[in-house]
């Protein structure tokens, strides 16, 4: 089955030509030209891909993305002509797993897309290849088939990148993590940046330390990030 993309955008035009690029490359395309419109599609449609405008009538993508990611774990990629730091700052802060400038060529958007699915899909295969699709730590259970989170037997919302960077510190237990290799293994391409690491990385502390002091993520400084004292079942 074709993955599904929804293109959230009020400009028509840029929303075709993506349309006219994604439907080339195999993808189911659906569209909106705004929040209501967005959630309506969700609502009867599941969707593997969000693309997201920020600025838009009625609602803006922030305000659309901070919404959906208490409903959805749908990787969410912001296409936007805003282009100052801060944007992208806040842009990944409230949960989508990458940020593209709309100068950006349909080439290298289609790249991104396929980046995060290959890097999707090895995170299924891995875990269909191990008896136990559950990790366990302390106060922490991880379910890699169902891609969720409970501490303390409640759920905790993350997002697409969130979950695999947990999933890879309970994975490899006390092992330091560069900067290159998170980028590699999390990001699966060349265009991530030592900044989004920080960022994912700080609001997933911020996820588990307000639920339980079991589980640290801690700065190697100068290097990258450990989890530290982890032995998982």
């Amino acid at each position: 089955m074709d993955k599904r993309i929804l293109i959230v955008d009020d400009e028509e035009d840029i929303a075709e030509l993506l349309e006219d690029f994604l439907s080339i490359e195999g993808y189911e395309i659906y569209k909106a030209t705004n929040g209501t419109s967005a959630k309506k599609i969700l609502s009867e449609v599941d969707i593997d891909f969000i693309l997201l405008d920020i600025m838009m009538p009625e609602e803006s993508g922030f305000t659309l993305c901070k919404s959906l990611r208490e409903i959805y774990s749908i990787p969410i990629i912001f296409l936007s002509a805003l282009q100052d730091d801060t944007d992208k700052i806040r842009g990944l802060n409230i949960g989508a797993d990458d940020y593209i400038v709309k100068d950006a060529t349909p080439g290298e958007i289609v790249a991104r897309i396929k980046a995060i699915e290959r890097r999707l899909n090895n995170f299924d295969t891995q875990s269909k290849n191990k008896k136990n699709n559950i990790i366990r730590f302390k106060s922490l259970e991880l379910n890699i088939m169902t891609r969720s989170l409970l501490i303390e037997n409640e759920k905790v919302t993350l997002t697409a990148k969130e979950f695999d960077l947990i999933k890879l510190f309970l994975t490899y237990p006390n092992q330091v993590f560069t900067y290159d290799q998170i980028i590699e293994k999390i990001w699966g391409y060349n265009q991530g940046d030592f900044h989004s690491v920080r960022v994912y990385i700080g609001k997933l502390r911020e996820k588990i330390e307000e639920k339980t002091n079991d589980f640290k993520i801690s700065t190697v400084w100068g290097v990258g990030y450990k989890a530290e004292g982890v032995s998982c079942e």
